[in-house]
């Protein structure tokens, strides 16, 4: 075996493939412009360490199940309330993370909460690698009710635990029976002050006896969520409403043309 073959097996067999690739490449480069060994070994270091970040984080966008195409990029901010708006930038720093605190976005249908959620998300994901999963409340709800009729109630709860932040969308639109209603508190109740969550809701929190039925667990799941949270309140017009607005508004100007 030549020495070429030599170090691409032994490469590989630590599993360090972004290295058995590049690293004639990179010698050649470091040639060209006279690095020294510890320069080149560090920039083949940062090749395979970068290369394996990308892959981790593919890995972890599609594991978190976000909603395509709602990211920062398309999302207008200038339609979001200034109060919300000067919120996202320490949001996207992820320090509430950390702390395991939750986030709170209510609004009316159609104001966005959804999008800036998963948009938040994704960048935590990208910058931050965080595990992140998304889910529709009825979803989250009715896995869990399936678990705990199974007796996995508790396996599942840990599997969910691996998650930095997981993100309960429409938790307004969920109106259980009491069987759901104890496995989402259960749920909640688990996440608290160790990992964080993520709620969109149209029902302020003076409606929340819809959810959970029972004014004491009412109490109880609020006392929980707010405890240490960011709440937004998404008060503005509709989305779909102002963009129907500009739609007309575009139409008349051609037609007055």
């Amino acid at each position: 075996m030549n020495g070429k073959a030599s170090i691409e097996l032994l490469l590989r067999s630590l599993c360090l493939t972004t290295m058995a690739r590049q690293y004639e490449d990179l010698a050649r480069k470091a040639e060209k412009e006279n690095w020294d060994h510890i320069q080149y070994l560090r920039n083949l270091c940062e090749l395979e360490v970068g290369e394996r970040s990308g892959r981790r984080v593919k890995r972890r966008l599609k594991q978190a199940g976000l909603p395509d195409g709602k990211t920062m990029e398309t999302l207008d901010q200038k339609l979001l309330p200034l109060k919300v708006r000067r919120q996202i930038p320490r949001l996207l720093e992820g320090d509430f993370v950390d702390r395991a605190e939750n986030v709170l976005a209510f609004g009316l249908p159609g104001r966005g909460k959804t999008h800036l959620l998963s948009a938040i998300t994704r960048e935590l994901v990208i910058h931050r690698e965080c595990r992140v999963l998304f889910r529709k409340t009825f979803q989250l709800v009715q896995h869990l009710l399936a678990a705990k009729r199974d007796l996995k109630l508790d396996a599942m709860l840990r599997k969910l635990d691996r998650f930095n932040v997981i993100v309960l969308d429409d938790i307004g639109y969920v109106q259980q029976d009491r069987e759901e209603m104890e496995v989402l508190f259960t749920f909640l109740s688990e996440r608290y002050e160790r990992r964080s969550l993520m709620i969109t809701s149209n029902l302020v929190f003076s409606e929340w006896d819809k959810i959970f039925k029972d004014p004491m667990t009412t109490a109880a799941a609020i006392d929980r969520l707010v405890h240490h949270s960011v709440i937004l309140e998404l008060d503005n017009e509709s989305f779909r409403a102002q963009e129907a607005r500009k739609r007309q508004e575009g139409g008349k100007k051609d037609g007055s043309k």
